[in-house]
């Protein structure tokens, strides 16, 4: 039986729990509540800033980790910062001085400011309420370029392809890096990922990777699904990434509460 052995539930955001108003719906909210009073661990792991996130998460009114920008920090259900790691400023200006095509928008997560090269009205959908603020900068004349992350976004996947790969070609094993989404491309220092910040909560909290029960729909929940005692695929995931995880059930979409009805379903018996 699966609610024998599953002791926490983890769950990526965007495109997972939130629906497509980015929003978590009514009946998400009670099904977590539920989790809750029965003592099940709740993680939330993410690629979005904690300043995004925390707004968000709180709405579930149920303690939670928080892991964010896809593993590069990791907050306490008291919201204590318990973990963190930074790209060097050097390694992020060697990948600012590339030969960017202009029209991709760079994004550089700070500490308190997401800064940009260029104002871009899809990223400002992502924030509802804003509570990480853009700034506008060139990144030519910023001394200090140490990030959180490195985030790029164009309306063709393609061209995030050949960044990724021109990137990657001129800095073998500095970092890691995943689409988030099909037009997102994140670079991050090469010991960040959501799995790797998930290992470090299970170990806190005595519980080990079978015993979760993991959410995702993007390319930077693979690891995490694939560690977990049982990773669940989103039904609107890129059939891309539904192929390469075959192995893994897919469940309904974001849009129709997939995460929450799998979770009422299987693991609550309601």
């Amino acid at each position: 039986m699966l609610q024998e052995k599953i002791k926490v539930v983890i769950s990526d955001l965007d495109g997972t729990l939130l629906n497509s108003d980015h929003k978590i719906s009514q009946y998400t909210k009670t099904v977590f509540q539920e989790l809750h009073n029965q003592n099940y661990l709740i993680i939330i792991a993410t690629g979005r800033h904690h300043l995004d996130a925390m707004p968000i998460v709180a709405g579930l009114d149920v303690p939670v980790y928080l892991v964010t920008s896809n593993g590069a920090r990791i907050h306490s259900p008291e919201k204590e910062l318990i973990f963190s790691y930074n790209m060097e400023s050097e390694a992020v200006k060697s990948v600012l001085s590339l030969d960017i095509d202009p029209e991709i928008t760079t994004v550089l997560f700070r500490e308190n400011v997401w800064q940009t090269n260029k104002h871009n009205e899809k990223l400002n959908e992502f924030q509802p309420e804003v509570n990480y603020h853009p700034e506008l900068v060139d990144f030519e004349n910023l001394e200090d370029l140490s990030a959180i992350k490195v985030f790029f976004t164009h309306d063709r996947h393609s061209k995030l392809i050949e960044l990724r790969d021109q990137i990657l070609e001129k800095h073998t094993g500095l970092f890691s890096h995943a689409f988030s989404l099909p037009l997102c491309l994140e670079f991050m220092d090469k010991s960040v990922d959501k799995s790797v910040a998930i290992a470090r909560i299970l170990e806190l909290e005595n519980f080990v990777f079978q015993q979760a029960l993991s959410f995702g729909d993007g390319y930077n929940d693979e690891k995490m699904l694939n560690s977990s005692g049982k990773g669940l695929v989103m039904g609107n995931a890129p059939d891309s990434l539904k192929n390469k995880l075959s192995h893994l059930e897919v469940i309904l979409t974001n849009d129709n509460d997939g995460v929450a009805k799998y979770i009422a379903q299987e693991l609550l018996n309601n």
